[in-house]
């Protein structure tokens, strides 16, 4: 038997028993009558100003200055000028539909760069034996209580000053922050912010991976790298779809982080929206037609990548 073999059907087979086991048995303790109720009624309290919002977003703008929306069910008048006028105008120097792509510009690779270090970065936590690993353990899971706001201005000084030593430079700096269209510094900033979570998720799901599997590749004389790309990264796929809905998420509402690192030519769609309804907030009506545009990128990755979400949650909250 070799690396290339080790995850036959049985493994998997075990695994997915496993991951199912640990799925009910959460389930079963999390789950009551009294919370599903409870559920239900915040959800629908949630949806009334969701659903108030949506219907403003196809009402004239004369009737959103004069009349509420429930009264659309009196006296029903709709228009898609607010969804045109929200994608050909802004507040900003930039047009709804410019500012979308630069929101994809940031928000893909501040998604896959974490992850592909926290992935890297949880498996030599869970499988790999050093010096020092709990307690670095333990230091990039407190990390995780350092407030944003506390770490925008050093990382702001070190992306325009660079990092010195006794007066001797060993980090240049970024330049590139001052570059008309780069993003360089927002897709570190986040990756910064993003880390310590994405590890102590990523870790809590391999580390829950049949030692047996992983002795049996190391026996036949499988690396480390032929153990993660070949065995550990097909089986942990759940867990890394949930964080990277989370990470998407984050960075696409995020507006505080990209507009003090992105170049001002180049802001994300929260900078537009919230430049939409005007000096006085009288054109309230475009932003929240431009709020259901900003949405249509999340449901997407959501759907997408749901069948993962909820094993990527419950794997490892229960053992046995």
């Amino acid at each position: 038997m070799t690396a290339d073999t080790l995850v036959d059907t049985r493994t998997k087979r075990q695994v997915a028993r496993q991951t199912q086991k640990s799925e009910k048995m959460a389930q079963k303790r999390l789950t009551s009558r009294g919370a599903t109720i409870a559920a239900i009624i915040i959800a629908v309290i949630w949806t009334i100003p969701t659903f108030g919002l949506f219907v403003t977003s196809f009402r004239p703008g004369s009737d959103t200055q004069s009349t509420g929306w429930w009264t659309v069910f009196v006296n029903p008048s709709f228009t898609l000028d607010n969804y045109a006028q929200a994608l050909n105008s802004g507040g900003t120097a930039l047009t709804l539909g410019q500012s979308f792509i630069n929101s994809l510009g940031i928000t893909i690779p501040a998604t896959v760069f974490p992850l592909v270090i926290a992935s890297l970065a949880a498996y030599a936590f869970a499988w790999i034996d050093f010096k020092f690993k709990n307690i670095v353990f333990v230091g990039v899971f407190a990390l995780q209580i350092v407030p944003i706001q506390m770490a925008l201005v050093p990382l702001l000084s070190l992306f325009s000053k660079g990092l010195t030593v006794n007066g001797v430079g060993i980090f240049p700096g970024f330049e590139l922050r001052d570059a008309e269209h780069s993003f360089a510094t927002v897709w570190i900033a986040h990756a910064i912010f993003a880390l310590p979570l994405a590890i102590f998720m990523l870790h809590n799901f391999i580390s829950e991976i049949p030692g047996e599997v992983i002795e049996a590749a190391r026996v036949d004389g499988a690396g480390h790298g032929q153990i993660f790309f070949r065995i550990v990264l097909p089986l942990a796929t759940p867990a890394i779809a949930s964080f990277a809905i989370f990470q998407f998420l984050w960075v696409w509402n995020d507006l505080l982080v990209a507009t003090i690192f992105a170049p001002s030519t180049s802001l994300p769609l929260t900078q537009t929206l919230n430049s939409l309804s005007g000096t006085w907030g009288n054109q309230w009506f475009l932003q929240s037609a431009g709020a259901f545009i900003s949405i249509i990128v999340p449901l997407v990755v959501f759907f997408s990548l749901q069948r993962f979400f909820v094993r990527g949650l419950l794997a490892g909250a229960t053992k046995g």
